[in-house]
């Protein structure tokens, strides 16, 4: 019987690919970079299987294009890049890698927040300038972690998870969320606050842990970013277009806030011309905040689950869209 075919849009970690290759009729965009949209759609046209990446866009076209895809296994917790209900209606099932990032990412944000509130890598750029002649006492000031207060915007599982970082630093811990979660203030000694600028308004560090979505989009935009403190600093490691770019390098530079920590971009790698590079009380990463070497193996090995349980007619452990195998039964 011959086996499923299956396409890996980019090279990942050689214990999932010996699984692929043992499993499947695997064919691999062998490349750092991503395939391009021509090669994507050229490529899917006979497979029952796609394991992707959140930089490949999952739509309409593409299932058009790939009329024997069975699954389609992101290598990632997020799925925005899934256009998720056309996969349901074609009853295609979407597996993603949630939980095994968590601690992972809360630990690269808070390195985020201190590295951008304590000014560590404007330090290294100072010192390696020749800039550093002499201990100043007003040199490169910037403002405490501990005893300061922590606004969390999104208290699921990584936002908790920071609460207990901060408690570390005897921070002060408040959140916002369009759900209140009465029994992690517990656990946490959490505050919420119903209003997102009553949250921004108290914080000293302000760190960003939502799902993207219509309702989030530009949810930092001008108006909240003026309701923050101008000594505030503000952490972003979930996705790019929650923060409004262009408003955010007025904030910075105005002085409306003090600092910033982006691990994600509007844009996706950010444009060399941005005008953010130009500012040195922002710290920009390339999207690694779940970049432990442990913690994308795992996500690479849970992501060939989901691929293979989606090609034998099964659910994937982790499944945003479980009801797609019911459409697909009614289909026959």
């Amino acid at each position: 019987m011959p086996k499923p075919k299956i396409y890996v849009t980019r090279r990942i970690f050689d214990t999932a690919l010996d699984r692929l290759r043992e499993a499947t009729d695997m064919k691999l965009w062998d490349s750092d970079l991503p395939p391009s949209r021509e090669v994507l759609l050229r490529e899917v046209r006979e497979i029952d299987g796609l394991y992707s990446l959140l930089t490949e866009r999952i739509d309409a076209e593409l299932f058009d294009a790939a009329p024997n895809l069975k699954v389609v296994s992101n290598m990632a917790v997020g799925f925005d890049n899934i256009d998720l209900a056309e996969a349901t209606r074609r009853g295609i099932p979407v597996g993603n890698t949630p939980r095994v990032l968590t601690e992972t990412t809360a630990d690269f944000a808070f390195a985020l927040l201190m590295a951008a509130g304590r000014r560590v890598a404007e330090g290294d750029r100072y010192t390696r300038g020749g800039k550093w002649k002499t201990w100043g006492p007003m040199t490169l000031l910037g403002q405490d972690i501990h005893g300061s207060t922590l606004g969390i915007i999104g208290l699921g599982r990584i936002g908790q998870e920071m609460a207990k970082r901060a408690r570390g630093f005897d921070m002060k811990v408040t959140y916002y969320d369009i759900v209140r979660n009465e029994e992690a203030e517990k656990d946490h000694d959490i505050q919420f606050f119903p209003d997102l600028k009553g949250l921004l308004s108290q914080a000293d560090f302000v760190t960003i842990h939502v799902n993207l979505s219509d309702q989030t989009r530009h949810l930092i935009n001008a108006d909240t970013l003026a309701a923050m403190k101008p000594t505030a600093t503000i952490v972003n490691t979930s996705r790019g277009p929650v923060v409004d770019q262009k408003a955010l390098y007025q904030a910075l530079k105005n002085g409306t806030i003090a600092a910033a920590g982006l691990d994600v971009t509007e844009v996706e790698p950010i444009s060399m011309d941005d005008p953010l590079l130009t500012l040195d009380n922002v710290i920009l990463a390339p999207h690694i905040a779940s970049g432990s070497v442990s913690t994308r193996t795992k996500m690479s090995l849970m992501a060939v689950d989901n691929l293979l349980a989606g090609l034998n007619g099964e659910q994937p452990p982790d499944c945003p869209n479980p009801e797609a195998l019911q459409v697909r039964s009614q289909k026959g």
